[in-house]
């Protein structure tokens, strides 16, 4: 069952896939039937086992969004406090985009995780599912992840600019031009993400009130819907990660071809060893932007090669294909894991270790001081 829409009861299921065994395994159900066939599972047997790697991986993925709400709210909260008090010495451009990313991550657990995930699993039906507010959270939950891998790509040509275009670093990457491009971007994918609301129709209707989001018939056949849906998902995930892959070419590139320059002119070449600052910086800069950008390729990779799928292979969890199922449903686990980048990429700077830390013994020293204050 395709988690993104209420179970519709007017969707016909396909045979169930067929499961191949060793042929020396012998499987037995709790009556002391065989239900193995010549080595292949029989009717019996294959259902049974589908029934137990649903209800497997079902558990998993229940325990799994708990766990990462429980997380990633926190912990994108510090994340968010820390960087907006400056005190990381990272530029003020960079602070910016670093808090913005950290905001909508933040979005994306609410909106998608605990709002859709956590709510599918522990609160089946409920006032979320009345059409009107389904069709709401759907906008909402569009908008938030397309805000989080806009402003991945926008800090990656913004560090792209810093380390590889010195003429353009001066006029681009400052916190002014942050703030316009980070506003206006967030300005429009909110305003891509309001066709969403009209997607949606309701599935049933009690006692006059709309019940759960099911996708209209014309959606995917009506020309209009054709287009934005492709544009939908040519933005997210496509683009942004064939972007985000190209800046990290050319920023590597730059890179080594810049030492093997200053190595050139400083005559390190010769065997002296000198140190260089500037190589050093840029150095620093890579690996931090490796740490946002490579992690989010890694953890949406699944999710992208789903979409391609999708799209040239016609593949679709709706077809009964429960192997497909969890291939798709393991893609989005791990893209909601990206959800923590900003706070990874903070854990790497020294000065924000410090400010961490500062700010967990804070509560320690202050009960400690307020005790003390007491007794005297």
């Amino acid at each position: 069952m395709n988690k993104d829409e209420a179970p519709d009861p007017r969707t016909s299921w396909a045979a169930p896939t067929f499961v191949r065994t060793p042929p020396l395994v012998v499987a037995m159900n709790k009556d002391g039937r065989n239900l193995l066939v010549g080595g292949c599972l029989n009717h019996e047997g294959k259902h049974r086992f589908k029934k137990t790697m649903l209800e497997t991986f079902t558990s998993i993925d229940k325990i799994y969004y708990m766990i990462i709400a429980v997380i990633d709210v926190p912990v994108n909260l510090v994340a968010i406090v820390i960087l907006s008090r400056g005190k990381c010495g990272l530029s003020t451009c960079t602070s910016r985009y670093l808090v913005a990313m950290a905001a909508a991550d933040l979005l994306v657990i609410i909106t998608e995780v605990i709002l859709y995930q956590i709510n599918w699993y522990y609160f089946p039906v409920c006032f979320l599912d009345i059409t009107p507010v389904c069709s709401v959270r759907a906008v909402l939950r569009g908008a938030a992840t397309d805000c989080s891998v806009c402003f991945t790509v926008i800090f990656s040509f913004d560090r792209f600019v810093a380390i590889c275009c010195t003429k353009l670093k001066t006029k681009y990457c400052t916190g002014k031009t942050a703030a316009v491009v980070l506003s206006t971007t967030g300005i429009l994918l909110c305003l891509r993400n309001i066709p969403l609301y009209f997607r949606y129709e309701p599935g049933w209707i009690i006692d006059s009130i709309q019940w759960f989001c099911y996708t209209i018939p014309g959606y995917f056949t009506e020309p209009g819907w054709v287009v934005f849906d492709w544009f939908k998902m040519g933005l997210t995930p496509v683009l942004p990660f064939a972007l985000i892959l190209l800046l990290n070419a050319l920023t590597v590139r730059h890179i080594l071809v810049a030492s093997r320059v200053r190595q050139g002119l400083r005559g390190e070449s010769k065997g002296k060893n000198r140190s260089d600052p500037e190589m050093e910086s840029r150095r620093k800069s890579v690996i931090l932007l490796f740490a946002i950008s490579g992690s989010f390729i890694l953890l949406w990779l699944l999710h992208v090669i789903d979409f391609l799928h999708y799209n040239i292979a016609g593949g679709n969890s709706s077809s009964g294909n429960d192997v497909y199922y969890i291939f798709e449903q393991v893609g989005f686990m791990l893209r909601n894991l990206n959800c923590t980048n900003t706070f990874i990429y903070g854990m790497i700077q020294c000065k924000f270790r410090e400010q961490l830390k500062s700010a967990v013994k804070y509560p320690v020293t202050s009960i400690i001081q307020l005790m003390n204050n007491q007794n005297n």
